[in-house]
């Protein structure tokens, strides 16, 4: 795992886990280049960045342990590439960073301050996290590499304080939080993304289904156990080594093409839980996309969803002279977020029935959006020639070329005209149908 390329071990399977994919940059992949374009100089970003990798969710550690014990209950014989399961003994934790999770974090805010170095070496960043321990201990690490990386750089004016984490928000249903969802009534009730992910599932485990079942005399299996198994290879592997070199024998019982629908799985299941394909999936981003308008614009906060008034209207919780920001989320609010602000309208509706290719998804999916320790950098240039200030998006290191207003060829838009085609969240969207 690199500082600038994150993960790229075992990258035929691991770059196609779906959000259990760890970071891997996508400037390879990106038609336009990462560089700061030639005669430009950033003045301004703001980072959003998910937790690092982790442990699975409680009540999904207490499922893998039950299925496994349940395996080794009843398969008459182990062998091959079985054979692991036979003595495999459950430890992962559960919600909580790995310690693969927090050097990834390290490793985050080393490459921020490297590409940032001219505004970091003399800017103290401005930090929010949402309020679960892995996010909060994800900004920490954060911090840890970014000044690891200050105390090394002998252009640093001398005394700085070292960045903090400024503000965190409280996540549950009571509270105004822009960087985890949970206010919205109805989207909190909609079932609409867990009935496409089952159907998809029940399309394409059979086969992988039957194969196990051969292998593992006397074991019976559900689509969902399928998922479950192949959620393990990631898990596992995030956990076995602090550098990720150790591939989990989980991820031998499967092909490529059938991770590559597992992928697509998890890619259908963002998209109609937390995106375009969900009614309210954009409208859990605008907040954070009216929060980013203030501090690209230095004005007040105008917002009637799910910002926190208090907060915003602080010039101590919420200043808008910061020129670096960085916020820690999850990646079901990171993506709402990105539909929020247009990124991705150039994606159609995914096919519930057959996978698409990240081509076919115009550059949308999962792995590519939010995988373990995602990052996205808002950046604000200001060039030779042009007196307006330019914007420019980059997820994950691939510069993604900017919609509703007039991009150039180096995907950017004139500020104004970036912050005029935000009109979605501007107008506060269809928030009203929260509480209809």
């Amino acid at each position: 795992m690199s500082v600038q390329d994150g993960y790229q071990c075992f990258s035929q399977i691991s770059h196609i886990w779906g959000q259990y994919s760890p970071f891997f940059s996508l400037q390879e992949t990106s038609e336009i280049s990462q560089a700061v374009p030639h005669g430009c100089e950033v003045t301004f970003v703001q980072l959003l960045s998910r937790h690092g990798a982790r442990y699975p969710t409680s009540s999904k550690s207490k499922t893998y342990k039950k299925l496994i014990a349940a395996i080794q209950r009843n398969a008459t014989s182990f062998s091959g590439k079985y054979a692991f399961l036979e003595t495999y003994n459950y430890t992962l934790g559960a919600d909580n960073l790995t310690a693969f999770g927090e050097d990834q974090m390290v490793n985050s805010g080393k490459k921020f301050y490297h590409r940032y170095e001219k505004l970091a070496k003399n800017v103290i960043p401005f930090i929010r996290s949402s309020g679960e321990a892995r996010v909060v201990a994800s900004a920490e690490k954060f911090i840890e590499g970014f000044e690891a990386k200050k105390e090394k750089d002998h252009h640093v004016k001398a005394h700085q304080a070292s960045p903090v984490v400024n503000v965190i928000i409280p996540e549950g249903a009571q509270y105004n939080n822009t960087l985890d969802h949970s206010t919205c009534t109805a989207f909190e009730e909609s079932g609409l993304a867990d009935e496409i992910k089952a159907n998809f599932t029940a399309l394409v485990t059979p086969s992988i289904r039957k194969r196990l079942e051969k292998d593992l005399a006397g074991v019976e299996l559900t689509d969902k156990n399928i998922i479950h198994l192949m959620d393990m290879c990631s898990f596992d592997t995030v956990a076995l080594t602090a550098d990720g070199s150790e591939l989990s024998p989980f991820c031998h019982l499967f092909t490529r093409s059938e991770w590559a629908q597992y992928d697509y799985l998890q890619s259908l299941s963002k998209y109609y839980g937390y995106g375009a394909g969900n009614p309210l999936g954009p409208a859990q981003g605008i907040g954070f996309t009216n929060e980013l308008i203030a501090r690209l614009t230095e004005s007040p906060v105008h917002d009637h969803t799910s910002t926190n008034s208090t907060l915003d209207s602080d010039s101590t919780t919420f200043p808008l002279n910061a020129t670096l920001y960085a916020d820690f989320s999850h990646d079901n609010g990171m993506t709402s977020i990105f539909f929020a602000m247009g990124l991705y309208n150039g994606t159609e509706p995914l096919s519930q029935t057959s996978a698409e290719t990240v081509a076919q998804m115009d550059g949308y999916s999962a792995a590519w959006t939010v995988p373990f320790a995602a990052r996205s950098y808002v950046e604000k240039l200001q060039c030779r020639g042009t007196k307006e200030p330019l914007v420019r998006v980059l997820v994950n290191d691939r510069v993604v070329p900017l919609h509703g207003c007039a991009v150039d060829r180096l995907g950017r838009c004139k500020l104004d005209d970036f912050i005029e085609g935000l009109s979605f969240a501007r107008s506060g969207g269809n928030w009203a149908e929260c509480f209809a």
